[in-house]
């Protein structure tokens, strides 16, 4: 008997439709058409990996004894290495055996998080808008996800703060878990330290979790500095950190990333993932060791390009009369629908701007419903384009 095509499996039935898939394929028939799109959509670095770590990793792929399964959590040298970056980065003391652990890059850290400490009804509080696995994975957890609106980073923590209040007055169960991510992608919001105290002492207090996705850590500009949240007092009692090197080091297919902080949440992900994998293939883990030992200066120079790109973008959608103010971190910049098109809503905007203007860019809505006012572009076309993309647009603004 065939499975029967109206049923949709349970986890599978909680997903609502990827919304970036409609501008997806528009792109690619447009390509199939022969169109030049530039695509600003999707934050897919295009960078090179620095050679000295392409270089290590060919070294390391020719001796057989790399081809075997490798360690689950992360060989220890990798593990050294990179709490060793943060002491020099941020001052923080981690134990490498107890306090991090490598994963196949920042999604499935939170991911498998998420399965590991989160269960049904648990309540989750996020920002929102927010990236689509801070709210997916809350789903696919079977937990509640509470999603903030986060005009500003002040008027978040007010409503979180309100959260608390509200709970302890009705004597209901606080939040399991705090899930944050600044640099923030969507919106490019930024804070610093003094931000994180109040929600670690909240944290401490109720007995709640919290999560940071630090992905964006290095790519910060005009003097900003991202703090790191176990930078905070009393961090590591509540806290984890996730940390990819993606952008920093320009590795988004090597898929590497980093959980770090409280010891009991590390342990319930080294746990489930046990299950799951036998770790990142090692010679790419080895690699990873020389990325985090030998190029500091290769990611300020990966944020410098950024930077310009940003530059680039901001100037010339302010001559086409949309103006946008310049993001202090991210690969991304965050632009409020063009007060003549808001009505469209961002994904038929976002359709439109592809059509015209031959510009992709990804609609506010697939971040949640209070992203549905934006679209986002993402710095991942070099100069020259990018000024080719803001005068296709000042063409179309102005049609």
């Amino acid at each position: 008997m065939p499975l029967p095509d109206n049923e949709p499996f349970y986890r599978i039935a909680k997903l609502p439709p990827y919304v970036f898939a409609v501008i997806n394929e528009m792109r690619a028939r447009a390509r199939a058409a022969q169109l030049d799109v530039i695509d600003l959509g999707m934050g897919n670095p295009d960078g090179a990996t620095p050679r000295v770590v392409v270089n290590k990793l060919l070294e390391a792929s020719r001796n057989a004894r790399n081809h075997r399964y490798s360690a689950s959590r992360g060989i220890p040298n990798l593990r050294l290495e990179i709490t060793k970056r943060y002491k020099a980065n941020y001052n923080v003391e981690l134990d490498p055996d107890t306090e991090a652990i490598v994963t196949m890059g920042a999604k499935d850290a939170l991911a498998h998080l998420l399965f590991a400490v989160i269960g049904p009804g648990d309540a989750v509080v996020a920002p929102s808008p927010s990236y689509p696995i801070h709210q997916y994975g809350v789903i696919m957890a079977e937990g509640h996800g509470c999603w903030l609106p986060m005009p500003d980073p002040a008027a978040f923590l007010n409503a979180l703060e309100d959260i608390y209040r509200r709970t302890s007055q009705s004597n209901h169960k606080p939040p399991q878990m705090i899930l944050l991510s600044f640099p923030h992608n969507p919106t490019t919001h930024c804070v610093d330290r003094e931000f994180f105290q109040p929600v670690i002492d909240l944290a401490r207090r109720h007995g709640t979790m919290v999560v940071h996705d630090f992905a964006y850590a290095d790519l910060c500009f005009d003097g900003y500095r991202a703090p790191s949240i176990l930078e905070i007092d009393g961090a590591k009692e509540v806290a984890v950190e996730i940390f990819s090197m993606s952008k920093s080091y320009n590795m988004p297919g090597w898929r590497v990333g980093y959980c770090l902080g409280n010891r009991k949440m590390i342990a319930a992900l080294a746990r489930i993932k046990s299950y799951l994998d036998y770790g990142v293939f090692q010679p790419i883990q080895i690699a990873s060791i020389i990325a985090l030992r030998e190029c500091e200066e290769e990611t300020r120079k990966i944020c410098a390009v950024y930077q310009k790109r940003r530059d680039v973008l901001i100037q010339g959608l302010q001559r086409a009369g949309w103006p946008v103010e310049p993001p202090r971190g991210t690969m991304f910049v965050w632009a409020p629908i063009p007060e003549k098109h808001r009505a469209l809503g961002s994904l038929e905007f976002a359709k439109l701007l592809l059509e015209k203007a031959l510009v992709a860019v990804s609609p506010g809505i697939g971040f949640g419903p209070h992203g549905d006012g934006y679209v986002r572009f993402a710095l991942v076309e070099n100069e020259s384009r990018i000024r080719q993309a803001t005068r296709s647009i000042k063409q179309f603004l102005r049609g």
